[in-house]
């Protein structure tokens, strides 16, 4: 049964994640201004997930034991792991071609986690799960249109371009499916695992999605930026109390 949802839910958000690009394709105005409101709202669904559901959650599942010390692991190792992937990039960029590969990869890579992350809430609790199936697909999204962008402006085609962040997206899948082959371990040390689930989101959206809605708001000075990113919180703490009833 926990199988079923796993696949169902890490599939919604890998397809979800491609619709931003086939909008891409059709309109790119409209695509902008959609991005930036889903970037507000996605910012605001991954604190609200990691400091109202995978924290709580990895308290409960503890006890007693630290779970703050698997957060700030999965919120440094992905310090490390994006000024890597920076550095790599800057030396090897001799062209736009060599884009390409670094965008595939290090989303790839992305996705997989994402889909650790929801195997590992959907073996604490479905609720949670779903919460962060709906946080990954929010956040996923923009990145998905921001990868199309690149790949479109470093020559590819149309459909190759869509082949590539389809594969890419895929990756969640993987993820997902190897993490549930390696339940009963994780299972064990469920509360580490989802500490280092809410330090990758605490990352992605302050390190991130935040200061892209600081530059957006320099640029245009829209205030419902910030309504849309506090909405983003409410819907994961509404979502925590309607389940906790």
């Amino acid at each position: 049964m926990i199988l079923a949802y796993i696949i169902v839910f890490t599939v919604i958000g890998s397809i979800l994640s491609l619709v931003g690009s086939f909008f891409l394709l059709l309109k790119k105005e409209i695509t902008g201004e959609l991005s930036t409101k889903l970037i507000s709202f996605a910012a605001g669904t991954l604190i609200g997930l990691a400091f109202l559901d995978l924290l709580p959650e990895a308290l409960e599942e503890s006890s007693g034991a630290d779970v703050f010390l698997p957060a700030l692991f999965g919120f440094v190792s992905f310090f490390f792991a994006e000024r890597y992937i920076q550095l790599f990039h800057h030396h090897h960029e001799h062209g736009e071609k060599a884009t390409v590969p670094l965008v595939i990869i290090g989303d790839g890579i992305h996705n997989f986690i994402d889909g650790v992350a929801i195997t590992t809430s959907f073996l604490a609790s479905i609720p949670l799960g779903v919460s962060t199936s709906l946080a990954v697909a929010t956040h996923e999204i923009p990145q998905e249109i921001a990868d199309m962008g690149v790949l479109l402006s470093s020559g590819l085609s149309k459909s190759k371009a869509l082949a590539l962040n389809f594969l890419s997206a895929l990756t969640a899948l993987v993820g997902a499916m190897m993490a549930f082959f390696f339940a009963d371990f994780i299972e064990q040390y469920l509360y580490v695992f989802l500490g280092l689930a809410a330090g990758h989101f605490i990352y992605i959206s302050a390190s991130d999605l935040i200061p892209q809605l600081h530059e957006k708001f320099l640029e245009s000075r829209k205030i419902s930026q910030a309504f849309i990113f506090v909405s983003g919180i409410a819907t994961i703490f509404i979502f925590t109390k309607i389940f906790e009833g």
